[in-house]
């Protein structure tokens, strides 16, 4: 769920963090339905006052999830919960040590099925491109990542399933 406010000029405003003051408006992390919600002026109706809907709306949600992914995947590697590199956190993967793993959404299919092997218990996702994974770890890119247990790896996991269910061919606001 993807909560909503109204900035004073009327403006709607994603509020990511769930913590900016008004009557929040919730939707479904999902495309289709937030381009039904600005399609048939659902926020208005919610709001009880005519609202305006920036044309870049889904834009700007997708780019504050994926700043949310890197803010907590920072935090993750300074508290040394969180290493990148094939070896690195294929080790932790092995021993158990990795709640949750994030691979570049543009690494090698292959590669990211050969890493992950036979262990299906770890949760798997692919919010950012290498560069991103990569920049957060001080490198040029990096394709695989593991997150120790605990609440960041939550909040990553979280943030992640919102921002998969925004990404799609119908991944706009009409």
């Amino acid at each position: 769920m993807i909560r909503f406010v109204l900035n004073p000029d009327g403006e709607v405003v994603p509020d990511l963090a769930a913590r900016l003051p008004g009557r929040g408006m919730w939707l479904s992390a999902r495309c289709d339905v937030l381009n039904t919600a600005c399609s048939r002026g659902v926020f208005a109706r919610a709001a009880r006052r005519p609202v305006r809907v920036a044309p870049d709306l889904m834009a700007r949600v997708k780019t504050g999830l994926e700043q949310r992914i890197i803010e907590l995947l920072g935090l993750s590697r300074r508290a040394g919960q969180a290493v990148a590199g094939f070896d690195k956190a294929r080790e932790w993967l092995r021993d158990g040590r990795a709640a949750l793993i994030l691979q570049a959404s543009d690494g090698s299919a292959e590669e990211r099925r050969r890493f992950i092997g036979s262990t299906t218990e770890v949760p798997v996702i692919t919010p950012l491109l290498g560069a991103a994974l990569g920049m957060v770890f001080g490198r040029e890119r990096s394709v695989h990542v593991a997150v120790a247990p605990g609440k960041l790896a939550q909040a990553l996991q979280t943030e992640g399933e919102r921002l998969s269910g925004l990404s799609g061919p119908e991944a706009k606001v009409i």
